[in-house]
């Protein structure tokens, strides 16, 4: 049976464990180290961070997180001249931004990518969550997204991308 476990704040160690996974599943930084000093210490030490796993059998098979999007930051800055001014106005700056979800290959198709995706976004402070995903309608992923609520408010930086947004009803007090 799937476990999931949410963190707000996280070890030196996560990199390092999150490492596998996450090659795993994106394969775009040559090794750990590398990913950890151009991506994972930003990011995990932004306002907002949290981070969800999912265990099997005591094993990390997936993971997603996120944190508050303000301007400053690369992804809010590159994406806001691709949306049109009304939309980059009301959804961009203090929005919840979902960054990765990645469930090793062997273990998809079991609702481990939903299950993190909603423990993690689950009584968060915000009004507005944004992601970036494949354009393609067919991709799992942006069917998953979908599902879930998720709409596409324009481009995404870079080709093939879609900037994707869903509001929530009323944000929990932190």
């Amino acid at each position: 049976m799937v476990q999931f476990r949410v963190d707000d704040e996280v070890s030196l160690e996560a990199a390092g464990q999150l490492w596998p996974v996450y090659d795993s599943v994106f394969g775009d930084y040559s090794d750990c180290q590398t990913w950890q000093q151009f991506v994972w210490d930003k990011h995990s030490g932004r306002e907002g961070f949290r981070l969800a796993r999912a265990y099997d059998g005591g094993s990390l098979v997936g993971f997603a997180y996120g944190y508050t999007g303000e301007p400053g930051q690369w992804w809010t800055d590159n994406v806001r001249p691709l949306l049109e001014p009304e939309v980059a106005e009301s959804w961009l700056g203090g929005h919840f931004e979902l960054v990765s979800v990645g469930v090793l290959p062997a273990v998809r198709r079991r609702g481990i990518a939903r299950g993190l995706m909603r423990v993690l976004l689950q009584d968060l402070p915000y009004h507005r969550l944004l992601l970036m995903t494949r354009a393609d309608a067919g991709d799992p992923a942006r069917r998953l997204y979908a599902a879930e609520g998720w709409r596409v408010l324009g481009p995404g930086i870079g080709e093939a991308t879609v900037t994707m947004g869903r509001r929530t009803t009323e944000p929990h007090a932190p």
